[in-house]
């Protein structure tokens, strides 16, 4: 009873956002429900980052990405049923990645749509939120030609200050469908300008000026496991692997 009185708030407020300032953008995603934020700026969107909201309940995530105060919101908010909020205009700059880097893009709100999942680190995705997201990255990488190695996790674009989305996160079944940068065909030796696995993480976008954690942000993205220590060869080899996939002239959306 309390969730469904909270979500009726929410869309009050959605309404009385959308009275005052006379324009609020209808939805190219038209199943999803409109929560207005009110933290944005013009932006214009070249990347797709996937968050974990942490938070055990979609209300919530709500409270904190409408807040004014918490000065932090993302494009969309998909819950753990599936159900799709939009809480920013995607040609308005949201905040959702703070500081953060790719392949030498330093400034990500700028240029991304920012995607969060209704998750507490620690748990699976539920396929229903799964579902709705693969509609949502279709519509994105549809309308403003999103390149494939382009959709990423707050964890890759700021490693060692976020970790998310979990290694419970499913990148490959993302990568199958066309979203997300994955190794398709290792290569039996190294190149030498990606034998060091430094320049192997530069080369696929991660920020290096703190190794151990791009390697961390590796490792979970793509191998989904979180250790520690030194790249091993088979690591080293999928570096390269996935830095050369990225070198390849991008297939159109």
């Amino acid at each position: 009873m309390i969730s469904r009185l909270l979500h009726c708030v929410f869309l009050g407020f959605a309404c009385a956002l959308l009275a005052g300032c006379g324009g609020f953008p209808v939805s190219p995603e038209g199943n999803a429900i409109l929560v207005p934020s009110p933290n944005h700026n013009a932006r214009r969107p070249n990347f797709v980052i996937i968050h974990d909201t942490g938070s055990g309940d979609v209300e919530r995530a709500l409270r904190t990405l409408t807040d004014p105060a918490r000065e932090v919101s993302s494009h969309y908010l998909i819950g753990r049923d599936g159900t799709l909020y939009q809480l920013v205009d995607e040609n308005r700059r949201a905040w959702h990645a703070g500081a953060s880097y790719w392949g030498g893009n330093s400034d990500i709100n700028s240029a991304s749509i920012g995607i969060e999942l209704d998750n507490t680190g620690a748990e699976p995705y539920s396929e229903a939120q799964i579902l709705t997201l693969l509609d949502l990255l279709w519509g994105l990488k549809t309308r403003y030609r999103i390149p494939s190695s382009n959709f990423l996790g707050h964890g890759d674009v700021a490693p060692g200050r976020k970790v998310d989305p979990s290694r419970y996160f499913p990148w490959q079944r993302l990568a199958t469908e066309g979203f997300g940068l994955w190794c398709r065909q290792q290569a039996t030796t190294l190149l030498p300008d990606l034998s060091d696995p430094v320049l192997a993480l530069q080369a696929i976008g991660y920020d290096v000026a703190n190794p151990e954690a791009a390697l961390a942000a590796f490792r979970r993205h793509f191998l989904g496991i979180d250790t520690r220590g030194e790249a091993n060869d088979a690591e080293r080899q999928l570096m390269q692997c996935l830095a050369l996939e990225k070198r390849r002239k991008p297939s159109p959306p």
